[in-house]
């Protein structure tokens, strides 16, 4: 495997300090890109998907911070430093309250600069760790691998979930985001011979392409710059246990073809590294994605699409399984009601059926959420119908009848167009509720902002 660089952006309209900058970096092994303005640059990320952004804060047309914005809003896991004058350090400061990672004066004191980098790659690595940290919280907390579920759709998935976890074969999970992926790959581990290994987790659309190497494959010492001590990447952690990557969609074709070979040979170098390693990994993968649609457009590759779908096990949404809201929101009130401290009994029946009727386009990670902020907001040992949120009572009936006007009302009509069309409409409908506010919408949803950007992007919503 050859050795991945970080690389950074340097976006600045001064050509001397954009090209001395430029070759600065390249000489300490990093890989550079270089933009003289806004425009250039956010063109430069979608291809290059740089790790670090390095920008000037007085740029014509686009300015630093309304780069920093809009790059932060698609890309949070990039890091931006920008670049300003002495007189403008107020401006600076509150650029990162924005989610600059840092900024430096000019002119550039280039080993301050080097040490920022180092921080700014660190601090990238340690985020990683940290979400894999709340994640294991999060599944001891509601006692991950149990699946609550009464609907015969939901019992047909789990049942052939414990036959297909018997064997040895990759296994491929198909479900919208916040159907339980996760906990069906732990299921799999738990049900299957491989049940005394490891289990890991990655998920793969909130990394970069150079950490999505590391993580995977892991990296010698001095491997690229930053690169300070050896790591273990997943795949060697794994072995003899069971690898989840959630998001599979989301890897970046050159990776496509990295894991291709793991999967096929079952060997890899690390990043950096000559010799050859072997594991024994099973692979579960998961998408909220129809692969085979990426496939025919040319998204992922056709070889790799049928590595990863030797079983393809469907997960269906919340509103297709209604029988399963009443159980999930009386196990879930117990587990946030322990765990917030505000101890609720019950629920009466009418806030239950409201809940039962709401289409739940976030589905089990969207009913958590509304019943945290329900017992949050409480005072009382028992939740009524005063209780749910308004998003939720306005659209109530929307998922099950067609009497209401509007989008909510032709969205979950019977014939009324495909998924993707639904999901479409769904999206406009909360953001016209929310005022155009992408925050807000995506609460609504019980999705993250980046994926309500990337699906914003991908229907080409105004």
């Amino acid at each position: 495997m050859s050795a991945v660089w970080p690389t950074i952006l340097v976006v600045d309209d001064e050509k001397n300090t954009r090209e001395g900058v430029a070759k600065f970096l390249e000489e300490l092994d990093y890989d550079v890109e270089t933009a003289s303005d806004g425009e250039g640059a956010l063109k430069i990320i979608e291809e290059k998907k740089p790790d670090i952004v390095l920008a000037d804060i007085r740029m014509p047309g686009m300015d630093g911070i309304n780069l920093l914005e809009k790059v932060k809003a698609k890309h949070p896991e990039i890091s931006v430093i920008l670049l300003t004058a002495y007189g403008t350090v107020e401006n600076a400061v509150k650029a990162m309250k924005l989610g600059a990672f840092h900024y430096l004066t000019k002119p550039i004191n280039l080993e301050e600069l080097e040490f920022l980098l180092k921080r700014a790659l660190t601090h990238q690595s340690l985020q990683v760790e940290n979400q894999e940290l709340r994640q294991e919280l999060f599944r001891e907390r509601f006692e991950q691998g149990e699946i609550i579920s009464r609907s015969k759709a939901m019992k047909d998935v789990l049942e052939m979930v414990d036959r297909a976890a018997l064997t040895h074969s990759t296994i491929l999970l198909q479900g919208e985001s916040g159907t339980g992926k996760e906990l069906l790959a732990h299921r799999i581990h738990q049900k299957s011979p491989r049940k005394g290994g490891t289990f890991l987790a990655l998920h793969c659309a909130s990394l970069a392409e150079t950490l999505l190497a590391s993580e995977l494959f892991g990296h010698e010492k001095g491997a690229f710059t930053g690169a300070t001590d050896r790591k273990i990447g997943r795949f060697e952690r794994a072995s003899g246990g069971t690898l989840f990557l959630d998001e599979v969609s989301e890897i970046p074709p050159e990776m496509q073809v990295k894991l291709l070979r793991v999967i096929q040979e079952g060997e890899f170098e690390r990043v950096g590294g000559t010799k050859t390693i072997r594991v024994d990994v099973r692979l579960v993968c998961a998408t909220n994605k129809d692969l085979a649609e990426e496939v025919r457009r040319g998204r992922f590759r056709e070889d790799l699409f049928y590595r990863i779908n030797v079983i393809l096990i469907k997960i269906p949404p919340l509103r297709d399984r209604r029988q399963d809201v009443r159980p999930l929101v009386e196990y879930c009130l117990n587990q946030l009601s322990r765990l917030s401290g505000n101890k609720i009994e019950s629920i009466d029946e009418e806030a239950l059926k409201c809940l039962e009727s709401y289409g739940w386009p976030g589905n089990i990670r969207e009913l958590k959420n509304v019943l945290e902020r329900m017992i949050v907001l409480s005072s009382g040992s028992k939740l009524s119908i005063a209780n749910v949120p308004e998003d939720v009572k306005s659209a109530e009936g929307s998922a099950f009848t067609s009497t209401r006007t509007g989008a909510s009302a032709n969205l979950w009509r019977a014939g009324d167009g495909n998924l993707q069309e639904m999901e479409k409409e769904l999206i406009r409908a909360k953001l016209s509720e929310s005022h155009g506010n992408k925050s807000q919408a995506a609460k609504k949803l019980g999705i993250s902002r980046r994926t309500l950007y990337r699906k914003i992007q991908e229907y080409g919503i105004k």
